[in-house]
């Protein structure tokens, strides 16, 4: 290991350094810390600090949050690294892979919604009577309320 990399895994960043560097604001670390995503430490001078790798696990959130994952669904995936360690090239590709068929289910319901949009989207409305599915006397009503079949595209 040389010299600047022994002082980089032994570097005690700063909040800024680490926004500036990650492209993420100041004010979503503070969020992703209270969330229990990433950690810190505070300094004598009572002023948060991180490790280097906390650049890796915001990269992973960044990354997993543009797939359409929530932070809990994050969370509870790194959750399962040893440790609450910071993800590894090999834990990024388990846990991409795991994200792939949540992927794969968001793409196709908007496959389906892209289909159907210029008429019906499953809204369980009242107003359209040329609608294939045509809630007719509400029938949908008795059961949900909302866009009652727009995340159930099978009905």
């Amino acid at each position: 290991m040389t010299d600047q990399q022994k002082k980089l895994v032994e570097a005690n960043l700063t909040v800024g350094f680490v926004a500036k560097r990650s492209g993420v604001k100041v004010s979503a670390l503070h969020f992703y810390e209270t969330k229990g995503l990433i950690r810190s430490w505070r300094n004598n001078g009572n002023q948060r600090r991180y490790k280097p790798d906390v650049l890796r696990r915001v990269a992973v959130i960044k990354a997993a949050q543009a797939m359409g994952i929530t932070l809990e669904e994050i969370k509870q995936t790194l959750a399962t690294l040893p440790d609450k360690r910071t993800p590894t090239k090999e834990d990024w590709s388990a846990l991409s892979k795991n994200w792939q068929a949540q992927l794969d289910e968001r793409i196709a319901f908007m496959q389906r919604l892209r289909d159907r949009v210029d008429g019906c989207i499953g809204c369980g409305c009242l107003s359209m009577t040329k609608c294939p599915i045509y809630n007719k006397d509400d029938y949908l009503g008795d059961t949900q309320s909302g866009a009652v079949l727009l995340n159930n595209p099978q009905k």
